[in-house]
């Protein structure tokens, strides 16, 4: 790709104590593609979307986001991109409504009145298959009803201010826990949100489970022991020769991915 990176890491380096999770990480995300970043437990995939998304400061290294250096953490500047996070568990809040969690962004940052979040709320709904369901409460719905309600509320926009769409969604392990069928409705709507008029178009996934790998990935990057060490296509997981790649895919207890007992 030619154009100008939606956000860039260059030589990106976090610990915790005295464990290092990211040893100097370069990535680039482009506007428009699906990434997806693979690997063992406990290899840095989870804190990588952390430091994309501003939450986790880093020890050292750059952070470019759409060409401007960051400083600090997405709360300290004045930085031109809303990033969604859709969490692994949907993160919603118990105690509101699922109309109510959808709009949250727009009760708290907008000065829409509510019928008209409502109308929005809606049409977000009826976007992930959930017409009707706004006076729900999270307890009252599955665990793939959630993650749908999750993405509702990530791809909220407002009308008034384009400025507050959001320009990349980072999904954390979206299918973890449910089903095959389950599953394969998550990662059609994954597919179907970066597609549509009203969806992002842009977006980081962490996953583990190989369905969801390959239907949901433009670009894989696999990331062990803190660096990363291979990055291709879907197609090429099949055909690399890549030591780390092969043993993953075949779930091998044999190779160079250390098995923790």
């Amino acid at each position: 790709m030619t154009q100008e990176p939606l956000i860039e890491l260059r030589g990106v380096c976090k610990s915790f104590g005295d464990k290092v999770i990211l040893d100097r990480i370069d990535l680039t995300i482009y506007r428009g593609e699906a990434l997806v970043i693979i690997g063992p437990s406990g290899t840095g995939k989870s804190t990588v979307l952390r430091v994309i998304a501003g939450l986790l400061p880093v020890d050292s290294g750059e952070i470019y986001v759409k060409g401007q250096r960051r400083c600090g953490l997405i709360e300290d500047g004045d930085e031109n991109l809303r990033v969604a996070l859709v969490f692994q568990q949907a993160a919603l809040f118990d105690s509101l409504s699922v109309e109510e969690n959808v709009g949250f962004f727009l009760y708290q940052h907008s000065k829409l009145p509510c019928e008209k979040i409502q109308e929005l709320v809606a049409e977000k709904l009826d976007m992930v298959g959930l017409h009707g369901i706004g006076s729900r409460f999270p307890s009252e719905l599955s665990g793939g009803m959630r993650k749908r309600v999750s993405f509702a509320r990530a791809i909220m926009s407002n009308p008034q201010n384009p400025q507050d769409n959001p320009e990349i969604i980072l999904h954390d392990e979206p299918t973890a826990g449910l089903d095959p069928i389950a599953s394969t409705v998550i990662e059609d709507l994954v597919r179907y949100l970066q597609t549509s008029p009203g969806g992002c178009d842009t977006y980081v996934m962490v996953t583990h489970q190989q369905s969801t790998i390959r239907r949901t990935a433009d670009r894989i990057v696999f990331l062990y022991e803190g660096k990363v060490r291979w990055e291709g296509s879907v197609d090429e997981i099949d055909t690399t020769d890549n030591p780390l790649v092969r043993q993953f895919f075949s779930a091998s207890i044999d190779g160079p991915i250390r098995v923790i007992d």
